[in-house]
């Protein structure tokens, strides 16, 4: 692999409004990307790929590289040197990286790799935390499989489709995909590729959503003609799934504290073709009130850690402090109490997180539980799911029921 100059100077932008600015690595990579309209999909691949991989290993490279945060113009080009050596890509003749230590490095990651928290590249808290919640084993398990890059994976949107018409139709786009096995209406791409050009994603054949992600709206076990709500809908991933599976038949209501991410459902739900979906902006606690006792199924997609995604959002476990951890705990345990009285008697509601932590997950729902709200609910089946035991995102689901 040969380097090119302006590649590598984006790149060095980028990682230094992630790591210096406190800036998410999506939005800033989506931003250098159009720096420069000449760019090809290489071109935009190399900088996309090596800044995730760089962000997702800071700590390894950093201490490798021995320098700390803030870090200086000087400090990323020796970071970047590192990722060249460790990835076998010869380092180019430039001033910025003249007395690049290239055996050093070497020894360095060796002398490293046998520390799980630097190996594995994540803060000392975390680390502690992880084996705390999960034991050494799951959690080494974890991290090692949550430090890979994502799969990109489509949901066949079956209001219009489905994978086997949908995988011909992306087939003659020039995208190669595979069906993934015990996934119903999930593609996984072959390469990966910029899917949103395509015309199939302009007609609403599909939306991306990891496999995992796809077992949330199935866990509600909703039927055409119910009455849903959907919490925390966000921009509605789950959301347009529970239409698709409801066939467009019966009512969803999806709330959402952000207007602007209720805007972007509004977008995605006309592309989709999904007509039974009503938005409601929680402006204040009255919106939640006015449906109290009046839903046939409830999802609580519950704001959480996202340890469960570290694959796809790897900038996240540099942002996450334990004191958030304490606060999400609060919310998510104030969420389960209100929004469960959205339901009716004899009615279901799943608890979900894409987190991998007991204190998140099950050790929230047995709270709730025991508590007067939970009382009338009792636990139908819930779901663990791991990374490194799927090769997807970590995710947990609870499915309760609401005694008569």
């Amino acid at each position: 692999m040969r380097l090119h100059r302006n590649l590598v100077f984006a790149t060095i932008d980028a990682l230094a409004e992630i790591f210096n600015d406190g800036k998410y690595a999506d939005k800033v990579i989506e931003k250098t990307l159009k720096r420069d309209k000449r760019w090809g999909s290489r071109d935009r691949s190399f900088i996309a790929e090596t800044t995730y991989d760089i962000v997702r290993w800071k700590r390894l490279y950093a201490e490798i590289a021995e320098v700390k945060e803030p870090f200086s113009r000087e400090d990323l080009f020796r970071i970047f040197a590192v990722w060249c050596v460790l990835r076998g890509v010869k380092i180019p003749e430039w001033p910025q990286f003249e007395g690049t230590p290239v055996r050093r490095i070497k020894g360095k990651f060796d002398e490293l790799s046998r520390t799980r928290k630097f190996r594995e590249s994540v803060p000392d808290w975390l680390d502690e935390l992880g084996v705390k919640e999960l034991g050494e084993k799951i959690w080494t398990q974890e991290l090692s499989a949550l430090n890979t890059q994502a799969p990109v994976v489509l949901r066949a949107n079956s209001l219009k489709t489905d994978p086997d018409k949908l995988a011909g139709i992306l087939l003659e786009e020039g995208i190669e995909t595979n069906k993934v096995r015990n996934y119903p209406e999930a593609l996984e791409l072959k390469e990966r590729s910029n899917v949103f050009r395509t015309k199939a994603f302009q007609d609403g054949l599909f939306e991306v959503q990891d496999a995992n992600s796809q077992r949330v709206a199935e866990f509600l076990d909703v039927q055409p003609g119910m009455r849903v709500v959907d919490t925390c809908a966000g921009a509605g991933g789950k959301t347009l799934h529970l239409a698709a599976l409801m066939e467009n038949k019966g009512q969803i209501i999806a709330l959402d504290i952000y207007g602007n991410k209720l805007k972007e459902l509004k977008r995605r739900a006309k592309r989709a073709g999904a007509h039974n979906v009503e938005t409601r902006n929680i402006e204040t606690t009255k919106v939640i009130k006015k449906l109290y006792n009046s839903a046939d199924r409830v999802l609580i997609d519950a704001p959480c850690s996202g340890l469960g995604v570290l694959s796809r959002n790897p900038d996240a476990k540099w942002k996450l402090q334990p004191e958030f951890l304490e606060k999400i705990n609060k919310t998510q345990a104030e969420i389960l109490q209100q929004y469960s009285r959205i339901l009716k008697k004899g009615g279901k509601m799943v608890y979900a997180t894409c987190s991998i932590l007991p204190s998140e997950n099950d050790k929230q729902v047995q709270k709730f539980l025991k508590t007067d709200e939970g009382k009338e609910f009792r636990l139908l089946r819930e779901k663990k799911i791991l990374s490194s035991e799927s090769g997807y995102d970590g995710f947990y689901m609870a499915l309760l029921e609401k005694q008569t």
